[in-house]
């Protein structure tokens, strides 16, 4: 058979400087925003490779700068709260903001599973990442700090040292709402289960709890939960505080994989939600929103959240002395469902 004819020839750098009537350093200067370029050249580069189809050539940008023009999301947070059995939970919605924000900016995204000690986050090519809510002692924040790559946190960091930039997410905000919505709609015993780990979002809202606690006469009922446990220890530890306090009327589980099993736990028990214990929960995902009944929870704009994160970071990669070192989400907004909102009494 005779040889199939080669494909039409790629446009390369040398056409568009032609084209533009430029030399191809300024081809390259224009398009990577590099050198003092007039923007009406640049704007004419531009224009030709545009009409030419030019296309760069990534691998060999890659080789001139020593950049891999990728950065990683990663969290030491397990699966079973993050995402879940579906994988459509908290951390996989940060993850398709921001990896639409890196793409805008030429960078890719790449998806680091649970990061624990040991992991493939030490062999990845990246040049940073966003951890997402690390811990006190973070395994995904420690193996980036060995490598020596630049980092910022989406929450804020917990480890004393820590001076990573960060967008605040408002945890004691967060809890507040979702707390004085629950007083609201009469509450006088509510509990709370948190993670057992010391990520910002349970400090924050046990913190948050304790001083309503003390403004509106409760008696705190606090149960710490691992997180690995997901669903089922979210089960366990509402049946145990139900069992050791019949009159609770109210639980604030954080996490929605707690919230879910809590709400499992009131009907084993042979109470009803909401008009016996009224459930609520943090991060308004899938599993807010298909629970039976819908869990009133919190938009805690993580398009924006993401978004902000990627621009910490690529700032830092930049060099910019000028970026800011946190980033405040915007405030949060309570949605209240039928968990939560009770019928009113004839």
């Amino acid at each position: 058979m005779p040889a199939s004819a080669p494909g039409p020839r790629q446009p390369t750098i040398a056409d568009v400087a032609r084209v533009a009537g430029v030399s191809r350093t300024t081809v390259s200067h224009a398009l990577n925003g590099l050198g003092k370029v007039d923007p009406r050249t640049r704007e004419r580069v531009r224009r030709a490779a545009t009409e030419l189809g030019y296309r760069p050539n990534l691998r060999a940008q890659r080789l001139r700068r020593g950049q891999a023009k990728a950065i990683a999301l990663a969290s030491s947070m397990p699966f079973a709260v993050a995402g879940g059995p579906s994988r459509l939970g908290f951390y996989m919605e940060v993850a398709a903001a921001a990896a639409e924000s890196a793409l805008s900016h030429g960078f890719a995204l790449v998806l680091v599973p649970p990061v624990q000690s040991g992991s493939a986050l030490y062999s990845v090519d990246i040049d940073g990442a966003i951890v997402v809510e690390p811990d006190v002692e973070d395994a995904a924040a420690a193996q980036l700090r060995e490598r020596g790559l630049p980092y910022v946190s989406l929450g804020r960091p917990m480890a004393p040292d820590e001076d990573a930039p960060y967008v605040d997410l408002r945890g004691g905000r967060v809890a507040e709402l979702l707390l004085r919505h629950l007083h609201g709609q009469g509450a006088v015993r509510p509990a709370l289960i948190v993670g057992s780990g010391s990520r910002h979002s349970s400090v924050d809202a046990l913190a948050a709890y304790e001083r309503l606690a003390e403004e509106y006469g409760w008696t705190p009922r606090v149960a710490r939960v691992a997180e690995a446990g997901g669903e089922q220890a979210g089960y366990e530890a509402c049946a145990a505080l139900l069992a050791g306090h019949p009159g609770i009327d109210a639980v604030c589980a954080l996490v929605d994989a707690f919230a879910v099993g809590a709400v499992r736990a009131i009907r084993d028990s042979g109470r009803a939600v909401p008009d016996d214990v009224m459930v609520v929960t943090r991060y308004d995902g899938l599993r807010a929103r298909t629970c039976e009944p819908p869990l009133t929870a919190v938009d805690l704009h993580l398009d924006r959240v993401a978004s902000d994160a990627v621009e910490l970071l690529l700032g830092r990669l930049r060099g910019e002395t000028a970026t800011p070192t946190v980033a405040v989400s915007p405030e949060p907004r309570l949605i209240a469902r039928a968990s939560s909102v009770r019928r009113p009494t004839a």
